[in-house]
């Protein structure tokens, strides 16, 4: 996909990996809906990128908030090219420590955020493609934890291998609409998902303008080139020096 003059949408925008991938998007000329719950953040960052990037309030966990955010975006730019899932977060800890209300909001978030923002997007991309061959591209931003399980994450593994499910179900689900699904699997990155998270980030992570750069490669994969998944690790995640 050519980027210039694309229509994106990235949920988690205001900080993060969101915030970076916003800044590639706009950067290779893509106009940014940007989507998160905080919105001075948003704002702030449309005041570094310009006007290509378009902050809107929206929590993905609430239904209303994501039909509301989508209908602004086709009413303004009049399609929808790019959907990025990045929106997500973790609470870790024990099994029998963990309550109820940690568990349903990483849930709510990472899974029910992720299912109602594509939902949203599928059928103007599929609309697209009826009009031009090419629907769009869905990427969810999965994690390593959507691989492989580990202690003390047993809820942050649940919801992310149901991305991965939900990922690899509807890529053969809308493949024939011309849209493509792709998931990512990031290793440690170096954000602040780790102090939300409670717990230590490996000594050498990998960095987020990395991850956005992945992102970008994928969406500039050629018309009929569909990259389902991506799996990235820091090549050496203790340092060295």
């Amino acid at each position: 996909m050519d980027l210039t003059h694309a229509v994106a949408v990235v949920t988690g925008a205001s900080k993060g990996l969101g915030a970076h991938m916003s800044r590639t998007l706009v950067a290779q000329g893509s106009t940014v809906y940007g989507l998160a719950r905080s919105t001075d953040a948003l704002h702030a960052l449309q005041d570094d990128l310009g006007d290509a990037f378009r902050p809107v309030s929206c929590d993905v966990r609430k239904e209303e908030q994501v039909a509301s955010a989508f209908d602004t975006v086709t009413a303004e730019a009049g399609r929808l090219d790019v959907l990025i899932n990045n929106a997500g977060l973790g609470q870790f800890g024990p099994v029998d420590d963990l309550d109820t209300d940690a568990f349903d909001v990483q849930m709510d978030t990472n899974v029910r955020g992720v299912y109602l923002c594509t939902r949203e997007a599928v059928p103007t991309m599929r609309a697209q493609n009826e009009e031009t061959g090419f629907g769009g591209h869905i990427v969810n931003i999965a994690s390593i934890a959507g691989l492989l399980g580990n202690p003390n994450i047993s809820a942050y593994n649940a919801s992310k291998f149901a991305v991965r499910g939900f990922s690899e179900s509807v890529m053969k689900e809308v493949r024939e609409d011309g849209i493509r699904v792709t998931c990512l699997y990031p290793g440690s990155v170096e954000t602040n998902f780790f102090d939300v998270a409670g717990v230590d980030m490996t000594e050498n992570p990998l960095q987020p303008e990395d991850v956005a750069a992945t992102v970008q490669h994928v969406l500039e994969s050629p018309p009929n080139h569909l990259i389902s998944e991506v799996v990235m690790r820091p090549l050496r995640p203790h340092r060295t020096d």
